[in-house]
This record gives structure tokens, sequence and C-alpha cells, in this order.
């Protein structure tokens, strides 16, 4: 069933029932939307692109904030049969102009934050869009734009525009967030959509009355794929703005969620906040809360560990997925496995998964190599990428770029991404082991592994330290600390600084070499200005 179709099924089901709602903390507002108020504003706004002469196949960007009108404009945009251009909010008008263009989009639908960025390139983009849609307050709207209230008032929200959509259908085209480079287009199908409904429900088996909470940027694959698991059911979802612990219990509490995925630097702060008497968990209402699932970066063992230790009656889930396996899902531990603590876990519903060396060959327990995984889920290319594609997919297998290996069991460990590999004098390290292991310090907020160039050795390893508030780390603390790490592996550069992440939780290693290791010769403290 195209998820267009289960929008328009869940309207009928659940007409009156509350479908999503969205908490600004900030500014003390709270506003909702019925199940039947979604698929109507869809419609109206797909029908009043359709008059507008937008035609299947072609392409809308999508550059807002998460909000109330987020989900409908998307599933207004798929409705037409063009494909929805989410982007990354944090993208600055290069990257803006190079996705646009990528996608040749004719489209663009954009919040108020961004006029300042698009315009800085709008003469760029405008040899491509035609139609500027504002979704912002009306008294802000450019002049060259048309307010989204504006837009979609004329029309009916009765039924969508009469488009023969099917399941083959390409409907998105998703950027990856750049962290080796430059963003590359993953190409999703209407298939590849319906999968990440059955599989998320298939892996947490949520049911009408489950609360689903949503803090993660919707134009990221991962916090959209995991609420269609809610979707699928007619699950009410909270879309929280703002990731404060305080905030994100209060959410819990007030909205009595259910579930709640988590990126790893959030999971962080709530248990620092709980260790430090900031967050009472006395004053929240919790017991509903019955499953926390983390993703997006691989999940130190010690969090979870210090996680149960508050929180020991409810489940926990880790999920590993890409953009180009249309988000989370094709590697996922199970609510039955929640007591082994480290692995991502097993091949995911109706996913395959091997561990092979360079040449491909199937690895067994111990040894590591680049996960491959194949399943419905899997990108259909990299849109004008054809080298990439070819790369990436062989034989229907995508390789992720990221090092795993087999525990005795079966069970799928992450090593780290092929690309963040140091070679140090022939070794190979993997900087996810270095970071979970400095995570069981529990002065350690957050930190980076990353390689420096070295003349003698290829690359050393080195460590960039977040200290947690009120806590006193030195140098020699470190080196003391990591003296149970083998040799080779142990940081041979300390520096203490924040450790940036993106909004999916990843670190930004690129920006950390640029910092840290593009130029050895150069002064660290003009670096770190």
């Amino acid at each position: 069933m195209i998820i267009t179709q289960i929008l328009a099924r869940n309207a009928s089901k659940y007409r009156d029932k509350t479908a999503l709602v969205e908490r600004t903390p900030s500014l003390n507002l709270r506003k909702s939307i019925t199940w039947e108020e979604f698929y109507t504003t869809s419609n109206r706004f797909a029908n009043a692109l359709t008059k507008k002469d937008i035609q299947k196949g072609e392409k809308i960007v999508q550059l807002m904030t998460n909000c109330l009108e987020w989900l409908p404009i998307y599933f207004g945009i798929l409705y037409t049969g063009a494909w929805a251009v989410p982007l990354n909010f944090r993208f600055e008008s290069d990257k803006i102009l190079l996705c646009t263009n990528t996608a040749e989009a004719k489209v663009f639908i954009f919040g108020e934050e961004f006029i300042e960025r698009i315009e800085a390139v709008r003469d760029e983009l405008e040899k491509s869009v035609h139609l500027w849609i504002f979704t912002g307050p009306k008294g802000l709207c450019p002049g060259w734009a048309v307010q989204y209230e504006t837009f979609i008032e004329p029309e009916s929200g009765n039924e969508p525009p009469d488009v023969d959509l099917d399941i083959k259908d390409d409907a998105a085209l998703y950027f990856t967030s750049g962290t080796t480079g430059d963003p590359k287009a993953v190409l999703l199908t209407h298939r590849n959509l319906e999968h990440a409904c059955y599989i998320e429900h298939a892996h947490h088996g949520q049911i009408h009355d489950d609360i689903f909470l949503c803090i993660p940027p919707l134009y990221h694959t991962g916090a959209k794929m995991h609420w269609m698991g809610s979707f699928l059911v007619g699950g009410k979802c909270i879309l929280l703005k703002g990731v404060t612990p305080q905030w994100i219990m209060e959410a819990v509490s007030e909205e009595l969620c259910t579930i709640a995925w988590l990126l790893v630097p959030w999971a962080h702060d709530i248990l620092i906040a709980i260790e430090n008497k900031e967050l009472d968990l006395s004053k929240f209402k919790l017991s509903q809360w019955r499953l926390m699932h983390a993703g997006a970066q691989p999940v130190p063992p010690s969090l979870i560990e210090n996680w149960k230790k508050y929180f020991p009656d409810q489940d926990y889930d880790t999920n590993y997925g890409l953009t180009e396996s249309t988000g989370p899902g094709c590697v996922h531990l199970g609510l039955e496995n929640a007591s082994r603590i480290g692995p991502i876990g097993l091949p995911g519903f109706d996913w395959e998964a091997k561990i092979v060396d360079k040449q491909g060959n199937h690895l067994f327990a111990n040894e590591s190599g680049e996960l491959i995984v194949k399943g419905p889920g899997v990108m259909k290319e990299y849109y004008k990428n054809p080298e990439a594609t070819a790369e990436a997919l062989k034989d229907g297998w995508l390789y992720t770029g990221d090092i795993a290996r087999y525990d005795k069991d079966g069970f799928i460990w992450l090593v780290d991404r092929k690309k963040d590999m140091i070679i140090y004098g022939g070794e190979n390290i993997f900087p996810v082991e270095i970071e979970n292991f400095f995570q069981k310090n529990r002065k350690i907020k957050d930190i980076a592994v990353i390689g420096i160039p070295d003349e003698r050795l290829g690359e050393i390893p080195a460590g960039i330290i977040s200290v947690k508030p009120g806590c006193m780390l030195c140098e020699s603390d470190i080196i003391e600390f990591q003296q149970e790490l083998p040799r080779y592996k142990q940081l041979k550069k300390i520096f203490f600084g924040d450790v940036p992440r993106n909004p999916t939780g990843k670190i930004e290693k690129p920006k950390l070499r640029r910092i840290y290791a593009e130029d050895k010769r150069k002064d660290i403290r003009k670096l770190l200005r």
C-alpha cells in the first residue's frame, strides 16, 4: 500500500483522533491536527500544485525546520506524483544551490529562517525554480514568493488530484549528510517508503494507542522512517522543537509518550542532568514510556549501561541504517535482545546482511570487513551519479562503507566508517573503538578520535575531548586512563574542546580534521581560535 493510501485510510478510520502535535517549549506553544486535517491539508496542497502545472516526476524542494506543516506538505507533494526533495536545514547557500541544481527543482518551499540564505543565491536558483512557497507568517513573506496558507486556501481537500501512482514510481530525493564530502542525491521509490512502515512496525510492534516522540529533523530519513511504524497504525506523533533534557522529559510526561527515539548526545545530556540533580525523575510521569531506541551513530555500550540504571523497566533497541537504505532498520538489535549491550544486532525484517573483505568474500566471527545489505529498502540509485551508484550497488547489495564484525553468536558489531579508519604505522585503528572506551570515563561528555598526518607513521590517533560541566580533566588524566588500551590504540595527541555534531548526532569529523589535522605545522593556538 502506497503511503499516501495509508494516510487516506487513517483519515477515514481515525477521523477526529489527533495525528500530530507540535510542542515549542521555548515559547510555551502547543498545536495539533487530526488525521482528517492532515489528509485534507495534504490534498489541498496537492491540488494547488496541480493547478500550477506540476507534473508527475518533477522535483519540489522542502527546506523547513520541524513543524506541524512539514508532513502534510510532504504527503501533498507525493500525491501529485512529484518527487519530494527535503534539504538539511543546516545547509548554507552553496549546498542549497548544489542540491537544488542537482534535483532541477521546479518548486521551492521554505521557512522564514532561510530567506537570507536563499536570497544569496536566488538568481542562480531561478534557472530551475519557477514557484516559491513560503511557510512562515504572511507579514514576512518575500515579494517573490507566495505564502503557503494563501496558496492552498482556495483548494478543496476532499480528494487528492487524479494521478496514477504505482508502488514502483520514484518518490523522493534525499541528500546524504555530506560528512565525507559533498552530499549525494539518494533516489527512493514508493516501495522504499512503504517498506519503512512495515519494517518499523515489525521491529517495535506499535499499536494505535502508542504515542511517538519525534525530535530529530524530519528532512532526515531516520526520524521520518521511525515515525512510519506509528503512522501505519494511526498512532499519535509529538514533534518536539527543542532538545534540552527538561523539555524532552516534560514532553514524555505530559504527552504520555510510550516510544522515543533519541540521538546519542541527547541521551548523554539526560543522564548528565540526572547525575547533576538537574532532573528529578520522580516529578515526571514515565511509567508508560516502554521503549527507548537509539541510532544514527554508534551507541557506546557505557551509555546503555548507565541508562538502564535509571530506566530499568524500559525496553531498549538500537537501529542501524543509512539514507541509502531508506533510513533505519536494515540491521537492528531487537527487543528480545535488549540485554545484549554493544552490537547493532541482526538483519532487520526482510533484510539480508553480510560482512565481506575487499574481494567480496564472506567473513566470520571477529574478522572486520565491510557491511553490505540487501532488501526492499535499498535505494534505486545515486541520482545523476552512475559512478557512485556502481560503487555502492553490486548485484542488489548495498555496500555501506561501514566496517563491522560478527561476534561468536552471529550478532553484528559496528566498528567504524571505512573512511574514518586511521592507518598508524601499518596498523588499522578504528576511532569508534577508542571513543567507546573513553565514554566509560564519567568525566567525559563527548569525544572524537581522528587521524593526524605523521611523516614517519602515516597517521597518529588524536582525541578531541569535551569535559562534563563541573568536572576537571587534564592531559595526564587521559594518559593514565588510556593505559588499559593496547599501546598502538592510545591517543598520541590530546585536545580539549567542543565535539561538533550534525542534526542527526554524527560527529562532524571533516570539520575537526580541518581544525586539527590539515596542516600539523600550524600553531595549534591559531587553529583553535
